[in-house]
């Protein structure tokens, strides 16, 4: 049993204390020692970090002023530009704007010297933020909290045996060692809770949408706390109870561990005038989580990030992988199934700069994939710029995609915003189409705006469809944001089978933008709107917000995505050999799916002399073919399994061509070739 008795650790602690103050120099716990010999590429970052204890003598400098300040801007957010408050209100039965209104009495009322404690203030807003179950929505702590994350040196996942879930530690931190810990050992115990019973109670301090992303969000935090989002853990080590690889119950203590989160360096400046910043969906708390698992779990994708590679020109071959220019963003391989080869592509994110670089990379993988078969797989997505999730959907399918509508909630403060951006000055926020059914809410009363697309019809479907092959989607309840986009897109599209290991997606149905965002908003262009009641934030505190709400297209028009997300058309249990040996029962079942789907391929190269255009076309599953230059048919053929050549006249200043392929007169197949 590898225990210490709090007495010794609070004397320890003390001891530390003391020496720290004799010395002006605190020695390295021992507890932290192993990150000595953590990868190269990470092992300077984490020389910053520190032990729970000496990490909380840093915090504490936010005063009364600050937190009336903070209070203040939260009900300016909450009650002028929540969009989802009348949904949540309904929903969850809470009223955020009272406690806020509760909570500034309160401090109204009180001293400096009676102000209490800082932690307990951060939790009320905290909680007050939460209570509303939108992870879009967020009071994000101040310094010297906002760039920390806490830690402990293994990752803990979810599998089933006879529809019982278990709990695996899956990943060790490189350089932590341990005995009888090892990776694959049963988590059983958590300080002495039952290790269910504790994943509810930290699911319960988390803002996940519906009961299957709580739950998920609950495991994560047992390990991983970004502090951006939540306050350190109360307790300086846990106690976990285990079942070691032999079968003999054991208990391990493990200190929390402190360090700065890793920059995300392919993201977007979320408080500038731009079109990136204006079209964000993502959760941050998950965004940390994932770049926090990246560095502790995966610090060779980070090595593969920072260098300059010899990118793949050829297809790949069986279980081989390809380079990708987007290490961090993409991972694609041929993965050999009982049902066959197939492509196989992770994307772990849509935070991206240019979205349109993200669709070509991911075109150009996958046509170095199998063409029989894709399994594209977005679990632990938290989402990204909406133009990349939306933009991708029309490489997978023949149909022209519909972006999904937004709407603003129709306020004073939010008609006075979109009536300063309605003429685009900039050239990169326009928001004038929800000027005039904002301000018709005047007279109609109605809640909402009208909906317009955040992603123009224009750039969703201007590359069209370069994948013909069946495709699966994996999903699970961490994928949020522009990925729950993505899967609504998908399924509202009719692009191919949901394969799910959660019961939902997280159900984030929005467009979110800072307090930043919104401040500059009403500063540009000059002169700056001298009532703005955005004012700045204390001690680099920050405050995010659902803006603009997502309806569904297809069958499900207008419905909101939020709080309901996207249901699988299938479930998959995750088993053991998942967790520990590269998801191979998951992607055998995805597998199984793709052989009993219908394969397409619509291959074609061109050749020119003088006005004729040489076409060659290689097709499956097809019965005809249809061809267009700049949107006139130009020549039908029908065609079999195989290649065909034939030429048409290309126009003069013609300057696109397109392919519509049918089986039995369903349009099945479509390809766009730029002349």
């Amino acid at each position: 049993m590898d225990l210490i008795r709090t007495k010794e650790i609070s004397k320890s602690v003390t001891t530390r204390k003391r020496n720290s103050k004799r010395k002006g120099k605190r020695k390295t716990p021992t507890s932290l020692k192993f990150l000595k010999s953590t990868h190269t590429v990470i092992r300077m970052h984490l020389a910053a970090a520190s032990d729970l204890p000496t990490f909380l003598e840093t915090a504490g400098a936010l005063n009364l002023k600050g937190r009336r300040k903070l209070v203040e801007q939260a009900l300016v957010l909450i009650d002028e530009n929540f969009v989802h408050l009348p949904l949540k209100e309904s929903m969850h039965g809470v009223d955020p704007v009272q406690k806020l209104r509760l909570l500034q009495h309160q401090l109204d009322q009180t001293t400096t010297s009676k102000m209490g404690s800082e932690f307990e203030f951060h939790r009320e807003m905290i909680n007050i933020f939460n209570s509303v179950r939108d992870l879009h929505t967020n009071y994000l702590l101040p310094a010297p909290f906002a760039d920390k994350v806490a830690f402990l040196p293994f990752d803990i996942e979810e599998c089933f045996d006879n529809g019982k879930p278990h709990y695996i530690a899956s990943h060790l931190v490189q350089g932590f060692t341990h005995p009888h810990f090892k990776k694959g050992v049963e988590i059983t115990m958590w300080n002495g809770i039952p290790i269910d019973r504790a994943i509810a109670i930290s699911a319960d301090k988390h803002a996940g949408s519906n009961l299957a992303a709580r739950h998920v969000r609950g495991i994560d935090g047992l390990t991983i706390r970004a502090l951006r989002r939540a306050l350190p853990p109360d307790e300086m080590w846990v106690v976990i109870g285990y079942t070691d690889l032999h079968g003999v119950e054991r208990e391990m203590r493990q200190d929390w561990i402190v360090t700065p989160t890793l920059p995300d360096t392919g993201g977007v400046d979320t408080d500038s005038r731009t079109t990136a910043a204006a079209s964000q969906g993502i959760d941050i708390e998950a965004d940390i989580v994932q770049r926090t698992r990246k560095m502790l779990f995966a610090p060779k994708v980070i090595a593969e990030e920072r260098k300059h590679h010899k990118i793949s020109k050829h297809k790949a071959g069986s279980g081989q992988s390809l380079t990708s220019t987007m290490p961090g963003v993409f991972s694609a391989k041929n993965v050999s199934t009982p049902s066959g080869e197939f492509g196989y592509i992770r994307i772990f994110t849509f935070s991206v700069n240019n979205p349109e670089a993200f669709i070509n990379e991911f075109i150009r993988l996958v046509e170095l994939l199998p063409q029989q078969g894709l399994i594209v797989d977005v679990r632990g997505n938290g989402g990204g710029h909406i133009y990349a999730s939306e933009g991708l959907l029309q490489v997978l399918t023949n149909v022209d995609i519909t972006p999904e509508p937004t709407q603003f909630i129709n306020t004073p403060l939010n008609l006075r915003m979109c009536k300063r951006h309605e003429t685009n000055p900039t050239g990169q926020i326009d928001l004038g189409p929800w000027t005039e059914s904002i301000n018709q809410s005047v007279e109609t009363g109605a809640i909402y705006s009208r909906g317009f697309p955040i992603t123009p019809t224009e750039f969703a479907n201007m590359k069209g469809q370069k994948y013909h092959g069946p495709v699966v989607l994996i999903t699970d309840a961490r994928c949020y944001s522009a990925t729950d986009i993505f899967a609504a897109g998908f399924k509202d599209h009719e692009i191919g089978h949901i394969l799910g290991v959660d019961d939902n997606t997280g159900a984030g149905g929005a467009n979110v933008w800072t307090h930043g965002l919104l401040q500059a908003l009403l500063q540009f262009p000059p002169p700056a709107d001298p009532e703005s009641p955005y004012k700045n934030l204390p001690n680099g505190a920050d405050m995010r917000v659902a803006i603009r709400r997502t309806l569904r297209v297809g069958d499900q028009s207008g419905t909101p995505l939020e709080d309901l997300g996207v249901t699988p058309d299938s479930r998959h249990a995750m088993t053991e050999d998942d967790l520990l040996n590269g998801n191979v029962d998951l992607i055998n079942r995805a597998g199984k799916i793709l052989k009993n789907m219908p394969v397409r391929q619509l291959g074609i190269t061109t050749s020119q002399s003088g006005s004729t255009l040489n076409i060659q076309a290689t097709t499956i599953g097809l019965s005809r073919l249809d061809t267009y230059i700049d949107g006139r048919p130009m020549k039908s053929i029908d065609i079999s399994n195989g290649t065909h050549n034939f030429q048409v006249t290309r126009p003069a200043g013609a300057t696109l061509l397109e392919f519509a392929g049918y089986k039995n007169g369903d349009f099945v197949a479509a390809r766009k070739i730029e002349l």
